[in-house]
């Protein structure tokens, strides 16, 4: 069994943007990626609402992504891959950062997952960093405008050069959300039904090559060290 841990915003939550409420599980890109993967695989969903890279929200400061990880990792562990998407909110007015600071905090997030498992799972998961979706040209009629600011739209279209930076100098696997995908146009945030699934589909390409590619032997070197945890917990 390989177990996927997606770890990111409202977009992997599965934030609705006409309702405010919550996708199903089939439509989530994490549950329709657990369907495109199948059975040998566990997708793990780990999504939360307004969640930055490794700042405090002012007004939400469990928000942090960097304070979940470390509990988050430790409670799926073993964990064989990790995709984060993560940084789209720290685009907001409040922080004024930019793409390139934003990408380091990703980095940072990186570098804590690496360090992290090897100290408590014994060996480093595959890391998929996903650059995030741009936001959309009309986020000044979005209900969110005034947490993001136009200048947020410009900065967005940045992330994909500084995240496989980041994505270069960790040995990640770089992924760019936006050439697939795009923001509803209802609030210029959140993804569709359309988007979740395309997301999905792509993403299963990327996990499905990295297994390939690393063959039958990491495939039997998993399942050894799923069983060696199996036995610990007993």
């Amino acid at each position: 069994m390989v177990t996927v841990l997606c770890y990111g915003d409202s977009n992997t939550y599965g934030y609705v943007p006409e309702t405010g409420m919550r996708y199903p599980r089939n439509v989530r890109y994490p549950g329709k990626l657990q369907e495109l993967l199948g059975d040998s695989f566990q997708v793990i969903e780990e999504g939360c609402n307004g969640r930055t890279t490794i700042h405090d929200d002012p007004e939400d400061g469990w928000k942090n992504g960097l304070d979940y990880l470390k509990p988050c990792l430790n409670s799926h562990k073993p964990v064989n891959i990790v995709i984060l998407m993560l940084g789209s909110n720290d685009l907001k007015a409040t922080f004024d950062l930019t793409a390139e600071e934003i990408a380091d905090g990703a980095g940072e997030l990186v570098s804590v997952i690496r360090s992290f498992t090897e100290e408590k799972q014994g060996f480093i998961p595959e890391i998929i960093l996903v650059s995030p979706p741009e936001l959309g040209a009309g986020i000044k009629n979005s209900p969110f405008y005034g947490a993001f600011e136009e200048s947020a739209v410009e900065e967005s279209k940045k992330f994909p050069e500084f995240y496989k930076a980041v994505a270069d100098k960790y040995g990640c696997v770089f992924f760019n959300a936006a050439e697939y995908i795009y923001p509803s146009e209802v609030d210029s945030l959140h993804l569709t039904v359309e988007g979740h699934r395309i997301l999905a589909e792509k993403l299963s390409e990327v996990v499905k090559k990295m297994v390939e590619e690393k063959g039958a032997d990491w495939e039997l070197e998993l399942e050894m060290k799923g069983a060696d945890w199996e036995l610990a917990l007993v």
